[in-house]
């Protein structure tokens, strides 16, 4: 009797009765005989309308503080200084529509035609258009905002948004009954997009050589040292150290391996967007980051596809026939649309380059990726991403005081940045508070490296109106004070037990002056 031959029998029987059924249900045949993506534009789209909306809503309520000509670094001076430094090449290097047209009423027709186009596409109507509306209305804003629309959820806003715009359907009003699906090729640029998103966060932290990341230590700080802190960031910085360190292994096997599961099969990658918008919401619950974790989870939501919704709710919003899956044959290759086509494989090419940099060069590419990708940096929308690749271990605050006589001291209190004692770390996202934001990443600097925070003092000793409703409260109402300053703090949170005895979420040691006393003179003798 040959056992060889009876071994392979046995083992074949084995792989066709056991391993048979589970790979064709996991692996290559797990893609339903007919898909569609309707439904899943129909709501990606619109969960995008609105975290525009609230972009622009945000910003607006602010502008004219952090960029008016009243405010901290006003528009008009940036490019005016442009203008005079690099002449015609302003216009790509800092594209904006503010350039026809630099004026404080001109902001707030950027602002507001945001929020105009926002709700049309949030309705559907010219979604195309609307999108490309925005993108250009936003780029217009984050050109000429500087520091305070230099945030990585700023231009991934407008990169989600370019993309978008080949991804929506075409027409005046589209319905969700219409039979069109979105281009395979756009889908995939969104996928491709959230996979960089995720890989790059991971990989950023591994190639910093931060210690804290590296033995898993980083939540030991995270939750205190974060920007803003929510109240539930409080109870989570009392766990123990173990918990800390298996959520950040957790955080490592989320970014750096189930990123992957986006180009796998249908089961694996529906699971994958439960996994990754799952992180997203823990994120919402201990820190403030503004639309950051929305865009995450809309893009999240690409990784499904209309039959992961029941058949009742399909029939209940009538749903176009499933189409058939020949995804290949014209989603991939398409000769009419050749420089869509062209355009799209050199953006799948970027993202590869952008990723390698990442994960290879650690930001040194040779010499001619370098001049690409710096060629196509001005438009903000092919960009590289990775929050905290370095873990702040020590929270410092900046108090801003006033005085008139140099003896008593009045602070000037924020809307969300810790401050006052007794004040819990409050929910404010998806708004964000530039300005407080800003002050997070001051205290990482000395003063004379943050030219816009001198600016901000004098606005205050100027009485700027802009400028001081971006605060909390005003301690001198009737007169600006004749002296300002600012006092650092090492702020900490208190342990359950001080909290209790106390009723304070935070405690601080001051470290002295962060900067010194400055006045306006207000004639030469003075």
């Amino acid at each position: 009797m040959d056992l060889t031959a009876i071994r392979g029998k046995y083992f074949k029987r084995l792989i066709s009765d056991y391993a048979g059924p589970a790979l064709r249900r996991y692996g290559s045949a797990v893609e339903p005989k007919y898909v569609s993506y309707s439904l899943i534009r129909w709501l990606f789209l619109r969960f995008l309308g609105m975290i525009y909306l609230i972009a622009f809503l945000s910003l607006w309520s602010q502008v004219d503080g952090l960029i008016g000509s009243e405010g901290i670094l006003p528009a008009q001076r940036f490019l005016d200084a442009v203008k005079s430094q690099i002449g015609l090449k302003r216009y790509w290097l800092v594209p904006s529509l503010f350039w026809f047209n630099p004026s404080d009423a001109f902001l707030d027709v950027l602002c507001g035609g945001g929020v105009l186009s926002s709700i049309l596409l949030i309705v559907g109507f010219l979604p195309r258009l609307s999108l490309l509306l925005l993108w250009l209305l936003y780029l217009s804003l984050v050109v000429i905002g500087q520091n305070f629309l230099s945030f990585q959820w700023d231009v991934l806003l407008l990169e989600t948004g370019f993309l978008a715009i080949f991804f929506a359907p075409k027409g005046l009003w589209p319905r969700l009954s219409n039979k069109s699906q979105p281009s395979v090729l756009a889908l995939w640029l969104l996928r491709v997009l959230l996979f960089k998103l995720m890989l790059q966060s991971g990989l950023v932290k591994l190639m910093s050589g931060d210690p804290t990341w590296r033995n898993l230590t980083a939540l030991n700080f995270h939750y205190e040292t974060q920007p803003l802190p929510t109240w539930i960031g409080w109870y989570a910085h009392q766990l123990p150290e173990v918990f800390g360190k298996v959520s950040v292994a957790i955080m490592f096997v989320i970014e750096l391996v189930v990123a992957f599961l986006i180009f796998s099969p249908r089961k694996w990658r529906h699971g994958s967007a439960g996994i990754l918008i799952g992180f997203q919401i823990l994120i919402i619950l201990t820190g403030n980051y503004c639309f950051f974790n929305l865009l995450t989870i809309n893009l999240s939501l690409l990784l499904l596809d209309d039959q992961f919704f029941n058949r009742h709710l399909q029939q209940k919003l009538r749903l176009p026939g499933e189409q058939k899956r020949d995804i290949i044959a014209k989603g991939f290759v398409q000769p009419k649309r050749w420089l869509v086509t062209i355009l799209a494989w050199a953006l799948f090419f970027i993202y590869g380059l952008q990723i390698f940099n990442t994960g290879f060069f650690q930001g040194n590419p040779p010499q001619p990726f370098n001049k690409l990708l710096a060629s196509i940096r001005p438009l903000r929308t092919l960009n590289s991403y990775g929050l905290f690749a370095v873990m702040t271990t020590v929270r410092n605050e900046i108090i801003v005081e006033g005085s008139n006589d140099q003896e008593t001291w009045l602070p000037y209190e924020f809307k969300w940045k810790p401050g006052d004692l007794s004040r819990p770390p409050l929910w404010v996202a998806p708004h964000q508070p530039r300005l407080d934001w800003q002050m997070w990443f001051a205290a990482l600097r000395s003063y004379n490296q943050n030219a816009w925070f001198v600016n901000f003092l004098v606005r205050i000793l100027q009485s700027s109106e802009s400028v001081l409703n971006l605060l909390a409260e005003n301690p001198f109402p009737d007169a600006p004070p004749r002296y300002i300053r600012a006092s650092f703090y090492e702020y900490h949170f208190t342990n359950p037990e001080k909290k209790a005895a106390h009723h304070t979420w935070w405690e601080r040691k001051f470290k002295g002056l962060y900067c010194p006393v400055i006045s306006i003179r207000q004639n030469p003798e003075q």
